[in-house]
């Protein structure tokens, strides 16, 4: 899982090359929109869910988009009781973002799965697979103009990723900056946490609380 740079909505000249005639901007204007990306790929199944977000990536964003994925895949999946996350060390999903924590908590507890958040290291995340759909998706719209929200999710939709269509929603929803727990809070969700000795930021397991 991974959210992509914020893409700029408008008629702006974004590089590349192409075969038609594109007129664009050459300056860095006011955007129409922006779209952030952010995907969830099953490596095993070459399967890529793309959510393109109006507003800001935050850690409710992103347990949204996890939630939202797992209603759209759970019925093939009915033997699967442990999720496996791969992600990156980000701001908003790492191991210590107390809201993220939250909703992990949440959702681990809503789904009866099991979660476990593996980390890449600083410097690493390249090596996550998802980083070679954002490159497939540059290079399929390399040089066109994403002068509408409508085009560059068409552009997502028609992108050919290990032999696969992505799955592509648009998120409209207002997502607020700024929202953590209180330490206290905080203290009480630890237990719940299962933090792997000595790399207690980097891998941590979250199991459904009893019913």
């Amino acid at each position: 899982m991974d959210a992509k740079a914020q893409v700029a909505i408008g008629a702006f000249s974004r590089g590349g090359r192409s075969r038609l005639e594109v007129k664009a901007l050459d300056h860095d204007f006011k955007p129409d929109a922006t779209l952030i990306p952010v995907g969830i790929f099953l490596p095993d199944y070459g399967e890529t869910y793309l959510y393109f977000v109006c507003s800001k990536v935050t850690s409710d964003c992103l347990v949204d988009c996890l939630e939202q994925f797992w209603q759209t895949v759970q019925q093939r999946f009915p033997q699967v009781t442990t999720l496996l996350i791969n992600l990156d060390n980000g701001p908003e999903n790492h191991s210590r973002r107390t809201q993220f924590i939250k909703r992990m908590v949440d959702f681990v507890d809503t789904v009866r799965l099991a979660v476990r958040l593996a980390y890449y290291p600083p410097y690493h995340s390249k090596y996550n697979p998802i980083e070679r759909v954002w490159g497939g998706l540059e290079q399929h719209w390399n040089g066109s103009l994403l002068d509408t929200v409508n085009t560059a999710l068409k552009f997502a939709r028609t992108l050919v990723w290990r032999g696969h269509h992505p799955l592509v929603h648009l998120l409209v929803k207002t997502y607020y900056t700024g929202v953590r727990l209180t330490q206290q809070a905080m203290q009480q969700l630890e237990p719940r946490l299962e933090r792997l000795p000595t790399l207690s930021k980097w891998f941590v397991r979250i199991t459904p609380q009893p019913v």
